[in-house]
């Protein structure tokens, strides 16, 4: 039995999610929405990005659900960001970022920024939110009209402001970031639409082109979904399209398809996440000799980019936490005590506070990919989503355990 003021234990995780919602509530603009944060904890007040007011809206819609004072304030304030200064009036959807003003800097539409806007919806609406049942409806609308393809059972990338242009590149990562948003928004509304749509995307990427490729993720496509294994070669630390395959996304795909079968999916599912698992343990576990998950490898398990991300120690205890409850899988809660220790001892900043985005293979904080410490979703979600059922949404649960749906 764990001790539950040791890493991974209830109590500390308890006490951790306190100390990462004080921190995060540093990202709070008072002119609307929230920042990116730097190592320290200040915030870009320069420019917005769509996807971290979403996700803090999300992160602090959870808090709310969960009793900690003053997250509630903090999850309306990121409803009215998205209903207003995100929101393109003139030609629906939202816009990727903006700056201090209120003036959009990054025009285009992607499928990747508007999941977490259904997602940030799904939560606030759980939570009864003010405007954000109007919030939840508008991001429906836009996700079905543009970016759902019905053909293919994918969402499409991204398109230009005014929807006249659509990029001709496809993605694996909005994907599975949909299948997130998707079924929250169905357990939020019971509408089963949904997650058969997230069910869709699980086939198809998982199901499809990671089981032909030997369970190494293609992450990068065309626009007819042809995969392109030599995508970013020449740029392979991308912040959002690097180069090969991304270990950190097995172990997310892992717990995601853990969460798709509770809710009835077929034994396939569970099968896949087992194996998605095992296969990141394998090859992406120290595979330059140093502990830690790498960020990403070649499609001969070569390491590309060595650093170790906190989002992708998050996703490994999650996931292993998942396939221990769903599936009895033991050595995954051994090496999720492991991870936790692991997690502690060199992501945790104690004294700065949150946790350090990316290391080195050294353990040394790096800062090759992502500078700072912009936003608390992974860690928050990583503290949390052990206390609760592996299926509904995180927001339905609580808000059931709570007594408000």
């Amino acid at each position: 039995m764990r001790d539950p003021h040791q890493p991974g234990g209830a109590a500390w995780r308890q006490a951790e999610a306190q100390r990462l919602l004080e921190f995060a509530s540093r990202s709070v603009l008072p002119d609307g929405g929230f920042g990116y944060l730097d190592s320290q904890g200040t915030p870009d007040s320069t420019r917005r990005e769509l996807w971290i007011t979403a996700r803090m809206t999300h992160v602090f819609g959870l808090a709310a659900l969960a009793g900690h004072p003053g997250a509630r304030d903090h999850a309306a304030h990121g409803v009215r960001a998205l209903i207003g200064l995100f929101h393109d009036p003139a030609n629906g959807g939202w816009v990727e970022s903006i700056d201090s003003d209120g003036t959009a800097l990054e025009v285009s539409k992607t499928f990747y920024g508007h999941c977490f806007v259904l997602l940030a919806a799904s939560t606030a609406y759980a939570a009864r939110l003010s405007g954000a049942e109007d919030l939840l409806h508008r991001a429906q609308r836009v996700i079905e009209r543009h970016f759902w393809d019905e053909s293919h059972g994918l969402g499409v990338e991204s398109f230009s402001r005014e929807w006249t242009l659509c990029e001709d590149y496809r993605g694996a990562n909005s994907n599975m970031h949909a299948v997130e948003a998707f079924t929250a928004c169905s357990d939020a509304t019971g509408e089963p639409l949904w997650r058969q749509r997230a069910m869709s995307i699980a086939e198809r990427i998982v199901g499809g082109f990671t089981r032909d490729h030997g369970w190494r993720m293609p992450e990068h496509f065309s626009a007819d979904w042809s995969p392109l294994l030599e995508y970013n070669a020449k740029q392979p630390a991308d912040k959002f399209r690097p180069y090969g395959t991304t270990v950190g996304h097995w172990l997310e795909w892992s717990r995601l398809l853990v969460g798709l079968h509770e809710r009835g999916g077929p034994a396939w599912l569970l099968d896949a996440a087992t194996t998605l698992f095992d296969e990141s343990v394998r090859v992406g576990w120290a595979a330059d000799g140093a502990p830690g998950f790498v960020y990403t490898l070649d499609w001969e398990d070569a390491v590309v980019v060595a650093e170790r991300m906190h989002w992708v120690q998050a996703e490994a205890v999650l996931a292993a936490d998942a396939l221990y409850r769903a599936a009895e899988h033991e050595e995954a809660a051994e090496l999720a005590e492991q991870w936790w220790r692991f997690l502690a001892d060199h992501f945790v900043d104690t004294a700065g506070g949150s946790w350090h985005h990316e290391l080195g293979s050294d353990l040394g904080v790096s800062t090759t990919v992502w500078p700072g410490k912009p936003d608390v979703y992974h860690a928050y979600q990583a503290v949390v989503f052990p206390d609760l059922p592996l299926a509904p949404a995180a927001a339905t649960a609580l808000a059931r355990r709570g007594g408000v749906a």
